[in-house]
């Protein structure tokens, strides 16, 4: 692909604003470390032999599009997978293997460990509870109240109506308040 040297610097700077948040909605939905990699990355390549030269503004709503894409064809792949395939290996653990890496790196603005091990305790919870979601609602909560999508842009981006965005939305905000709730002492 033939790109200009103005453009590429763009391209890289916002594939490494969206990386993070990608591969954690990647690692929500597959559950897996190494497929969520694969997931993230296989949309970073379509979205720049696809996208690359649309305008700036419309690259994230593009690029959240065909993650959603690839997440929904993961799923829908796994599920054959389970059927046909599930005597040759049992799905993996969703134990603690999920951890993120650069999560681990010592944080210089910890305020003390008592409030790190609390924040890494409700992270986890968090986490398990965003995982618990249907998947449909998983990702218009992860795009509504983690991207900071409007309305509109996650509707395009998981190619549905508005309607069922604020739908999908509404849901998962109570059932995650709820789980919130039961997990708390």
């Amino acid at each position: 692909m033939d790109l200009s040297p103005d453009l590429k610097v763009k391209l890289d700077r916002f594939l490494a604003d969206v990386e993070r948040k990608a591969f954690q909605m990647a690692k929500f939905s597959s559950g897996n470390l190494d497929e969520a990699l694969d997931l993230v990355q296989d949309a970073m390549l379509e979205f720049v032999r696809r996208y690359a030269k649309q305008p700036r503004e419309k690259w994230k709503t593009l690029f959240y599009r065909i993650l959603q894409s690839r997440i929904t064809d993961w799923h829908r792949r796994s599920i054959i997978r389970k059927r046909f395939l599930f005597w040759i290996r049992p799905e993996e653990d969703l134990g603690e293997g999920l951890n993120d890496l650069l999560q681990n790196l010592a944080d210089p603005k910890s305020p003390n460990p008592y409030q790190e091990a609390v924040d890494k305790e409700e992270r986890k919870a968090l986490e398990k509870a965003i995982r618990a979601l249907p998947l449909r609602q998983q990702q218009a909560f992860l795009l509504r109240a983690w991207e900071g999508m409007d309305v509109e842009e996650a509707a395009f981006a998981m190619g549905c109506s508005e309607g069922s965005i604020k739908t999908h939305y509404f849901r998962a905000v109570h059932t995650l308040r709820r789980l919130w709730e039961e997990s708390q002492p």
